[in-house]
């Protein structure tokens, strides 16, 4: 006779929890992410069980109806979830299907043609610095694809970039205004070379500090062959790390915030048609630009704008999810936060534009929900993580029972959703859903987005128009203290409510029974989470960027004497030599792969098992180094999430006391 333990409620739904984790730690057994049916069954089942979810919160959580601060409060969490639960739901849908182009590449690239086609190279600049431009007119220089012409658009007017571009051999063009911003910038270079005898047959845009890889032109071309593809668009990398990366230490270990988009949603949304324009690295066929007219210039996320504009015209966008350029990410904060805050304002002037989802158009029914979907993600993302740390505070300090549930039951229907769709979305993307940090990148610009997106629905226009700035001095600690206040107030009001809850009898109620275990968890989630977000705002120095850290044996030559050694480090202005001890000024000449001379450099500084040079290369010798680093096709960043190093990182960056690499 077998004996079977009573579990009680409480062990069946840590039961199912502990199923779950089985079953999702098999996965990577037999799923493959690349198959259309197995993407399918897995996010259909968080599907279902998000409605689920939704189900029990509608009919067994909340306050009963009455004129209440608690059905008040109760009743308008839910309403957030739901339509937050529905943004997940659509992206659920997005995801279960994904279309990679590498092997369409392949097939159509180098077919005979009577003449290689003319592309025109469009850098649109407002206020970016000379090196930032440098590499991106360098690496267009160095294109494989020898029938281009490249063409400098500034819109602020710089005597010095026109002095500059000609040095370059490259065209330069500015505009008596700023009207339309950058759209505007683009179109009237469009109109001048409409004017011009011979015209190209494509057009490919890139932002001033975006640097394209040898082969960008080429690969996009060959999707071309289809005639109804109007627009090829393909990744963003960066070669330096986004603010979260960098703040926290994790550059080697962490993947930047929108590589789950280009990675993943990018490729899936190509699968349903709905791939869309990201404005930089991206090729337009040019007799399409021309039909819709250039660039819309009703929404400051113009590219998203010209993906509709093209479709509304019969013109598809397709996705190659290569890595064929690569740029500055936002490096400060303030910068990270402008930039995003002004793609949800963008999204929100789309929204209610002539393409808008409910306008009188030719868009596809999956055009339109592609824009519902992006104006689900961005008007309820944010306020819900902003709710998510404010209504547990009702709880302490006003007994608010916002939630009025067991352990038990969240454990069954919120942990067995949460917990599925975490490993699900993992395994498709190779780690990337790191929760508390994923968090964190949302949390941090969640006030100013959410005021975007609603401001912007409301009057879509008449905001001032921020560009992103890129470079500049980032050698000194800087505390973002007007990002930080908000989520420092909330920490301290969370940390003092749940005191005063554990500590007088006053304040500790009894009214959500078991489920004050479930406020008691949230809160304490939460102080991670707004600590965290505190310590983000620390804006910590930033070395030279692009740094090849791979060892490399080269040849160095000092007095006719010749070196072999390690070079460990290598920047556009130095390299650092291990196993060779030399004088301060000792000049000599380096000889390094895909440099055609040796390089002029001295050394300034010894160090513990070799020196440090600085370089002294000729303008030639500059543009092959800007060659080498940006434009030879390497896959900048990471890509995905090793757990082992991400914790590393971690232990690292918060114990470096008891860090043994310290």
């Amino acid at each position: 006779m077998f004996f079977y333990p009573q579990l009680g409620e409480l062990g069946s739904a840590a039961m199912q929890l502990i199923l779950v984790v089985g079953i999702t730690a098999i996965l990577p057994s037999f799923v493959k992410p690349r198959r259309n049916w197995h993407r399918a069954v897995l996010l259909g089942i968080s599907a279902v069980l998000a409605l689920r979810y939704i189900w029990w919160r509608g009919t067994e959580t909340l306050a009963p109806p009455g004129l209440t601060l608690d059905v008040l409060a109760s009743w308008s969490l839910y309403a957030l979830e739901v339509f937050t639960l529905i943004g997940s739901l659509s992206a659920f849908l997005v995801l279960s299907r994904i279309k990679l182009r590498s092997e369409e590449a392949d097939q159509y690239a180098n077919l005979p043609t009577e003449k290689e086609p003319l592309v025109a190279i469009l850098i649109a600049t407002y206020n970016e610095d000379r090196d930032v431009l440098e590499r991106t007119i360098v690496g267009a220089k160095f294109l494989r694809h020898r029938n281009k012409m490249i063409m400098v658009c500034d819109d602020s007017r710089r005597d010095w970039l026109r002095d500059f571009c000609e040095t370059k051999g490259v065209r330069y063009m500015r505009r008596a205004d700023n009207e339309g911003q950058k759209a505007g910038n683009i179109n009237h270079a469009l109109d001048r070379l409409a004017e011009e005898e011979v015209q190209p047959d494509f057009v490919a845009i890139l932002d001033a500090d975006f640097v394209p890889h040898r082969g960008f032109i080429s690969r996009t071309l060959a999707l071309f062959h289809d005639p109804e593809v109007g627009l090829v668009q393909t990744p963003q990398h960066f070669f330096n790390s986004d603010p979260i990366q960098h703040n926290f230490r994790l550059d080697s270990s962490y993947p930047d915030e929108q590589r789950f988009f280009f990675d993943q949603m990018q490729p899936a949304r190509d699968g349903w048609g709905i791939a869309f324009c990201c404005g930089t690295s991206s090729v337009c066929r040019w007799s399409a630009l021309r039909e819709i007219g250039g660039f819309n210039t009703e929404s400051v996320t113009e590219d998203f704008m010209l993906t509709l504009a093209l479709q509304n015209a019969g013109w598809r966008t397709v996705y190659l999810a290569e890595p064929l350029t690569e740029g500055l990410a936002p490096e400060g904060l303030k910068e990270y936060i402008t930039q995003r805050a002004r793609w949800c304002l963008g999204l929100m002037q789309i929204a209610r534009s002539s393409l808008g989802p409910f306008s009188k158009s030719n868009l596809r029914l999956r055009d339109r929900w592609s824009v519902i979907d992006s104006i689900f993600y961005w008007t309820t993302t944010f306020p819900f993580r902003i709710a998510a740390i404010c209504y547990p505070l009702l709880y302490w300090y006003f007994n608010i029972t916002v939630v009025n549930a067991g352990l038990a039951d969240v454990l069954s229907y919120f942990g067995v959703y949460y917990l599925w769709s975490l490993m699900t979305l993992n395994r498709l993307s190779r780690g990337m859903v790191v929760p508390l940090l994923n968090d964190v990148s949302q949390l941090i610009g969640a006030i100013p987005i959410a005021r975007a997106a609603f401001t912007g629905l409301l009057r879509p226009h008449g905001h001032p128009f921020s560009v992103t700035a890129k470079g500049g001095d980032r050698s000194k600690v800087v505390v973002q203290w007007r990002i930080m206040m908000p989520f420092l107030i909330l920490f301290f009001l969370t940390l003092g409510g749940l005191l005063i809850g554990i500590v007088w009898d006053r304040f500790a109620y009894y009214d959500a029974g078991d489920g004050k275990w479930v406020i008691l968890f949230w809160t304490i989630y939460n102080l991670f989470l707004l600590a965290a977000t505190c310590r983000a705002c620390v804006e910590l120095p930033r070395r030279e960027i692009h740094v090849a850290d791979k060892p490399e044996r080269i040849s160095f030559v000092s007095d006719g004497t010749e070196y072999w050694v390690w070079m460990t480090s290598f920047t556009m202005d130095t390299v650092r030599l291990r196993g060779l001890t030399l004088p301060e000024q000792t000049r000599g000449m380096l000889t390094i792969d895909q440099i055609t001379d040796p390089i002029e450099c001295y050394v300034i500084a010894k160090t513990r098992d070799g020196a440090r040079l600085q370089l002294l290369p000729t303008e030639e010798q500059r543009e092959e180094l800007f060659v080498r680093f940006y434009a030879e096709g390497n896959e900048p960043g990471v890509s995905h999430v090793r757990p082992g190093a991400l914790l590393h990182d971690i232990y690292r960056r918060f114990l470096p006391k008891f860090s043994s690499d310290e």
